[in-house]
C-alpha cells in the first residue's frame, strides 16, 4: 500500500500527479476538493457509521473515499480514469482486504446497473444507504435520474454538483429553473442545500461554482400507478417549452382526441405548460392515461 498525497494542498497534489505522468481529464470533470473543513462538513451530512453501505462516483485521488471509510462504512468507487484507479487501489488496500472497499472501472452509467445487481445477491439489501458523488455537469443529471427511473432511491444522497444544476435539482414549478429532472429529484427526495463552494475550494479551479446537496429519501413516496409512464409522460411534457401541455400530450399519446380527453379527466387546463404543473398535477394526469386512455 502507497501513502496518499496531502488531500489539501495543491502543489503536493500536483507533483503527485507529474510524477505519475497523470493528466487530468477535462471531459470527466475532474477537480479535487482542497478544503478539508469542507470535506468534513459534506461527509457529516452523508451521516455514515459501520454499518453503512456506500457508493461513491468518481473517488479520483480519494480525498472523500478517505473520510468516509475513516468513519467505519463500506464503500464502492466508480472511476472511469484507469490512471486514478490504480491510485485508490493502492491507498485503500488495507480496506480492501477487510472487505470494506471495492473498485469498479469504467462508465458508471454503464455499470451500475450490474453493480446493483452484484449488491442485492450479496447483501439481500435492495441498493446501498448512501449514493455520493462530485459529479461533472455531463453525468449529473443522467445518473441520478437514471436510478430514479428504475425505481432504485436511496436513504440518502450527497452529490456536489455545478450551482446550475443543484439549482435545477430543487426548483419549484413556474421557475425558470424547473424541467423534467426537477420534476424527478422532488418526487423521490426531499432536498436541502448543504454548503456552496467558489471555485478557490478545488485544484484545480474550476471557472464554476459548486454546490453539495443533500438529498433524502421521502418517507410518504408519492405512488402513481405506472412509474415508468410517468417517467415517460413528464419527460414529453417537458420537451417543447414553448408548447402548451396539450400540444405535447398529443404528441406523445399520438391522439389529440386522447390528449384532451385525458386533461379533462384530470382536470387540467391544456393551455398551460408544463413548467407550471406541479408534482401532483402531473401524477395524476399520469394516472388519468394509465388508466382511462391506455387501459380504455
Amino acid at each position: 500500500m502507497i501513502s496518499h498525497p496531502d488531500y489539501n494542498s495543491a502543489q503536493e497534489l500536483k507533483s503527485f500527479l507529474e510524477k505519475k505522468g497523470f493528466a487530468m481529464q477535462k471531459k470527466f470533470g475532474q477537480n479535487f476538493l482542497i478544503n478539508e473543513t469542507a470535506r468534513k462538513k459534506i461527509i457529516d451530512a452523508l451521516d455514515v457509521n459501520e454499518n453503512t453501505f456506500v457508493w461513491e462516483v468518481g473517488p479520483g485521488l480519494g480525498c472523500m473515499t478517505d473520510e468516509i471509510l475513516s468513519r467505519g462504512a463500506s464503500l464502492t468507487a466508480f472511476e472511469i480514469d484507469k490512471g486514478f484507479a490504480s491510485c485508490v487501489k493502492d491507498f485503500f488496500e488495507d480496506y480492501s482486504d477487510k472487505k470494506k472497499f471495492s473498485l469498479i472501472e469504467g462508465d458508471v452509467l454503464k455499470t451500475w446497473k450490474n453493480a446493483l445487481k452484484d449488491f442485492k445477491d450479496a447483501t439481500g439489501k435492495d441498493c446501498p444507504d448512501r449514493f455520493f458523488g462530485n459529479l461533472p455537469y455531463n453525468i449529473a443529471a443522467t445518473l441520478i435520474a437514471d436510478t430514479i427511473e428504475n425505481s432504485i432511491r436511496f436513504e440518502k444522497c450527497v452529490f456536489t454538483v455545478q450551482k446550475e444544476v443543484a439549482k435545477r435539482m430543487c426548483a419549484r414549478p413556474g421557475t425558470e429553473d424547473y424541467s423534467s429532472f426537477s420534476v424527478l429529484c422532488s418526487w423521490a427526495y426531499d432536498i436541502t442545500n448543504i454548503i456552496d463552494l467558489a471555485g478557490a475550494n478545488f485544484w484545480p479551479k474550476p471557472n464554476v461554482d459548486s454546490r453539495s446537496v443533500l438529498f433524502t429519501r421521502k418517507e410518504n413516496f408519492p405512488r402513481c400507478e405506472n412509474p415508468v409512464l410517468f417517467c415517460k409522460m413528464q419527460r414529453a411534457l417537458f420537451s417543447s417549452r414553448r408548447k402548451t401541455v396539450k400540444n405535447n400530450l398529443t404528441a406523445f399519446l399520438s391522439s389529440s382526441e386522447k390528449a384532451d380527453a385525458a386533461l379533462s379527466k384530470a382536470g387540467i387546463n391544456p393551455l398551460l405548460r408544463a413548467e407550471v404543473m406541479s408534482l401532483d398535477e402531473l401524477l395524476l394526469l399520469s394516472d388519468v392515461i394509465n388508466k382511462d386512455i391506455i387501459k380504455s
